[in-house]
């Protein structure tokens, strides 16, 4: 069966990084272009990276002018996408104005139109009409890709009402919908045992089921599921988003003593602490390292990780530089070489922890989490002042979190 695996991006991140790419445009032009003929335009795309643009705007008028284009007639292919653009924009603005054009987007034929419609109520959060909670139900009856955004929406905004038609998916053929459906009946009903057959799920051969568990324990809300997260083959932003879901939910930056210990752990994160297939991890070669770390397979990326921590310290700082040459611009590759500078204290390497904290585009924000806690092992009482203002004003709570401990052990 096809899973559907674009669910599991997450949307607030590649927003961010959508985001640089019009920082540019202004809002005035983008108003102007957003509802525009696309024929009319020399560059059609404006229209839908002036969606984007809007999204981070907070006038009224730009808003009156996202929820037009959120109707915009699907036929024309610029429309279309900048449709679903204005959509998912207008889940950013998280203005309850925007409901009522959202609930008619949920009856359009395009998918990925209703999907993020679905996700923009979610993300606004305003409680919900018996009216609207039976319309949104009502769009479960589609693939398996929408059934799961619908699941979710209802674990997240806390709806009781659906309990009958999602405990029928609890045993769905597709783990993405039946995960979702599981992290539904535990976060709203609190019946947590049927959480059980997630976690096995977290070190599946297949990185979308990974990923989808990793997100189904953060919606279900059950803290006792930490350990688990903390050691799955994931990525570490979506563990640590899951995490602090489960000891943080109120975004209040403090984390219980009691769990203080494996939050760190899954933000320092050490590849060889996470429960890895063999398979996953390569031989401790050039060639191999490399392939790895680029893979799309965050396991195998941690593997390739593995391997290079494993080589003698000559070999290792040689091909750190090399790789660096080549591929320091590209944020995965970046993070993991943090990591192993970080956790392995290579001192030859400690300018790297320097550039990696003070990278301020969205993207390397996981490079940053590394490079301070490569902070206390290389002894960095340099960086404190950029520290001490990322612990202050650091908006992503992991990295805000991270840098006050790191703080705290630096002095």
């Amino acid at each position: 069966m096809r899973e559907c695996h674009n669910t599991l991006i997450d949307k607030s991140t590649m927003a961010e990084r959508f985001d640089n790419l019009v920082e540019g445009l202004s809002e005035e032009h983008a108003m102007a272009v957003i509802l525009a003929d696309p024929d009319t335009l020399e560059r059609p795309v404006d229209k839908y990276m002036a969606a984007t643009r809007l999204g981070v705007s907070n006038s009224d008028k730009s808003l009156n002018i996202l929820i037009q284009a959120a109707e915009l007639n699907p036929e024309n292919l610029f429309d279309r996408i900048t449709r679903r653009k204005a959509i998912d924009a207008l889940g950013r603005r998280k203005s309850s104005k925007a409901l009522p054009a959202l609930f008619r987007s949920l009856n359009c034929s395009d998918q990925p139109a209703v999907i993020n419609a679905i996700d923009a109520i979610t993300r606004i959060g305003s409680p919900l009409s018996g009216s609207d909670q039976k319309q949104l139900l009502r769009v479960l009856d589609g693939e398996d890709i929408q059934k799961r955004a619908v699941i979710q929406a209802h674990t997240r905004l806390g709806i009781e009402t659906a309990k009958p038609e999602i405990s029928l998916l609890q045993n769905d053929s597709n783990p993405l919908v039946a995960g979702a459906a599981r992290a539904y009946l535990a976060r709203v009903h609190n019946q947590k045992k049927g959480l059980d057959l997630l976690i096995p799920q977290l070190a599946d051969p297949i990185a979308g089921r990974r990923q989808s568990a990793v997100i189904d324990l953060g919606d279900a809300g059950d803290v006792s599921r930490l350990e688990a997260l903390v050691t799955a083959p994931a990525s570490m932003s979506l563990r640590a988003k899951s995490a602090f879901q489960l000891v943080d939910p109120d975004k209040t930056c403090c984390v219980p003593q009691e769990h203080e210990t494996l939050v760190k752990q899954l933000l320092q994160d050490h590849p060889q602490n996470l429960k890895l297939r063999p398979e996953w991890i390569c031989p401790s070669e050039p060639e191999h390292i490399e392939n790895n770390l680029q893979h799309r397979d965050e396991a195998r990326q941690y593997g390739g990780a593995v391997a290079l921590m494993r080589m003698q310290i000559p070999e290792k700082l040689d091909l750190i530089d090399q790789i660096k040459q080549k591929l320091w611009s590209d944020y995965v590759i970046h993070y993991y070489l943090t990591v192993v500078v970080s956790l392995q204290a290579l001192d030859e390497r400690s300018d790297l922890i320097r550039l990696a904290l003070a990278e301020t585009i969205p993207q390397y924000t996981k490079s940053r989490i590394a490079a301070a806690w490569g902070c206390v092992g290389l002894g960095l009482n340099d960086q404190i002042p950029l520290l001490k203002e990322l612990s202050e004003k650091a908006q992503w709570i992991p990295l805000k979190w991270t840098c006050q401990q790191v703080l705290k052990q630096l002095s």
